[in-house]
């Protein structure tokens, strides 16, 4: 019974932290908060395997593959940004490898500096503010890195009503390679599912486009895969990935609600209840999942696939974007640094 005990006491961090994942990820997968969650449980099982079973002889190897992951890390997003800028050419979206690079270097030195240069106390307490910031910062950065691979890996086995294709940009009056695999994607789950449901094309026209982006894309789908012009929808108006949702989902409540002999879904509405799958690149599945949640549009995202030189620039692109919608840890970190401070400032003016 001992041992038994001894074995809940060891595993039960990780056990709680699995099951709040689960359950989180049950109720709805489109959450930030299944990335937390499910980091921390892989780290805590981590943890506690390593503890229990690790032999001396790899601790050293362990810690010196801790030690270097940063600098491995750095080295990696430095030379990606190079290759990047080679094939993309210079722009604030290809450099992103290269600043995160650079924020990561200067975030490993700065506090030590502080200390070797013997820097005053406040500016020290500054310090501290910003590494933790940037722990949250890189925590959350790797939670969204795991997160965002589960999710796309797993296994989509719904037939869709409708399947939406993000715009991504055109060349001249034609889809760009990134925007072909995106609508080659939705074209091979249309065929899987018996050529049923409606394809929806979203996107607008840019100040510098010929044609809408959505023009376009059905423009590629009925000429060069013959796709009928009556399985294709257009939304041409978008600029964003919101408004492509949220005008996509306007047209297909309006459909559903307009469909004869509609059942109605819920005493709220009456609109027949549908579900959608969001075709994107897989850099960019789960934002725009959580952004369907948010509008309470029913779908699964699937990602199609993104060259493999490009998709950390496009990662950290999305990232940024998902921390600017859940900035409250920044500031609640914030607020407890300023409490923690308030007893010393008192201190000084006594």
């Amino acid at each position: 019974m001992s041992v038994f005990w001894e074995l809940v006491a060891v595993y039960s961090p990780s056990v709680v932290l699995g099951a709040l994942f689960l359950v989180s990820f049950h109720r709805e997968p489109r959450q930030f908060r299944n990335a937390i969650w499910l980091l921390l449980f892989v780290m805590t099982l981590s943890a506690t395997l390593l503890m229990r079973f690790a032999q001396e002889w790899m601790v050293l190897p362990l810690l010196v593959v801790v030690a270097l992951t940063p600098l491995t890390v750095i080295v990696f997003l430095s030379v990606n940004a190079l290759v990047v800028i080679r094939h993309e050419g210079v722009s604030l979206a290809t450099l992103l490898p290269a600043l995160l690079a650079l924020a990561l270097s200067a975030y490993l030195v700065f506090y030590p500096v502080l200390f070797v240069l013997h820097a005053p106390r406040w500016l020290l307490g500054v310090g501290a503010l910003i590494v933790c910031e940037g722990l949250w910062f890189f925590f959350t950065f790797a939670a969204l890195l795991l997160y965002s691979w589960f999710y796309r890996i797993l296994p989509r086995k719904r037939r869709y009503d409708y399947i939406i294709v993000h715009g991504a940009g055109l060349n001249a009056d034609r889809p760009t390679p990134l925007l072909k695999g995106r609508l080659d994607k939705a074209v091979q789950l249309w065929n899987r599912q018996g050529r049923r449901g409606t394809i929806i094309v979203s996107g607008g026209q840019g100040a510098d486009e010929v044609v809408s982006e959505a023009q376009a894309m059905r423009d590629y789908l009925v000429k060069d895969l013959g796709i009928a012009r009556d399985s294709i929808m257009m939304e041409d108006r978008s600029t964003t990935t919101y408004e492509n949702l949220r005008n996509c989902k306007r047209i297909i409540d309006a459909r559903s609600v307009a469909a004869p002999g509609s059942a109605p879904a819920s005493s709220s509405g009456g609109a027949q209840p549908y579900r959608a799958a969001l075709v994107t690149s897989d850099y960019h599945v789960l934002r725009a999942c959580e952004y369907a949640h948010r509008l309470g549009l029913r779908a699964d995202g699937i990602g199609s696939h993104t060259a493999s030189y490009y998709w950390p620039a496009a990662f950290i692109r999305e990232f940024i974007a998902i921390s600017r919608a859940h900035m409250w840890p920044y500031y609640a970190i914030a607020i407890i640094w300023v409490l923690a401070q308030l007893p010393a400032l008192a201190g000084m003016h006594r």
